[in-house]
């Protein structure tokens, strides 16, 4: 599959909705009702973190039983890391930063990867490698809305899911520049809801996040 395919892939699972889950879970077995609740509160794309021993797992339940998860992979360091995760079922990756040997790995790759750039000198070098879509990471520390405002006229091409620091209260901040179309967080799956099963919990947070499409 070429780079402009698999960005085609990445473009559309960023449109799925305003907000990417980032989720760091510890226990496999809540990743069907988690992912369950988000899919139901309109929050189909998925990001389950490569922080725990359970996130394969979790990775795989989900893209077996959840109908309608887009169950995509993030903290993808190295090589390694994306062949385990797209065994898993990933459908798409998520990096904080990137390395050559990471980069080379995603050409050889079918897995679409959503790599993190922190700077405007790191976007323009993926964008040389045909990366039209990037995540901005950390997205508030490294600058927040303002930076990434600015790069909209420079750097028109490039799109960006901005990651890091975001919550209900900031997303719209983002959510209104030209070239964002979406954000990631982890407050909708914090962790006291996962441990204490509290679905119905994280499908209102899912329902809030989803309205923020279009505001």
């Amino acid at each position: 599959m070429s780079i402009e395919q698999k960005q085609k892939q990445i473009e559309a699972t960023l449109r799925l909705a305003p907000v990417v889950p980032v989720v760091i879970i510890h226990d496999a077995r809540a990743a069907v009702p988690m992912a369950r609740a988000l899919v139901a509160g309109g929050v189909p794309a998925i990001e389950v973190t490569l922080r725990t021993p359970a996130a394969l797992d979790a990775i795989r339940a989900i893209a077996e039983e959840v109908e309608g998860a887009m169950v995509g992979v993030g903290t993808v360091l190295s090589a390694k890391d994306l062949r385990a995760a797209h065994k898993a079922g990933a459908r798409f990756a998520v990096s904080p930063g990137v390395s050559p040997g990471l980069l080379d790995a995603a050409d050889d790759s079918d897995l679409p990867l959503l790599p993190g750039v922190a700077t405007a000198g790191e976007a323009m070098t993926l964008l040389e490698r045909g990366y039209h879509h990037l995540k901005f990471f950390p997205a508030v520390p490294a600058g927040g809305h303002k930076l990434l405002g600015a790069w909209a006229s420079p750097l028109p091409q490039i799109r960006f899911c901005p990651t890091g620091g975001i919550s209900l209260t900031n997303a719209q901040d983002f959510l209104t520049l030209p070239n964002v179309l979406c954000v990631g967080g982890s407050w909708l799956t914090p962790a006291d809801k996962l441990e204490s099963g509290d679905w119905a919990g994280i499908e209102r947070l899912a329902r809030e996040a989803a309205a923020l499409r279009g505001a």
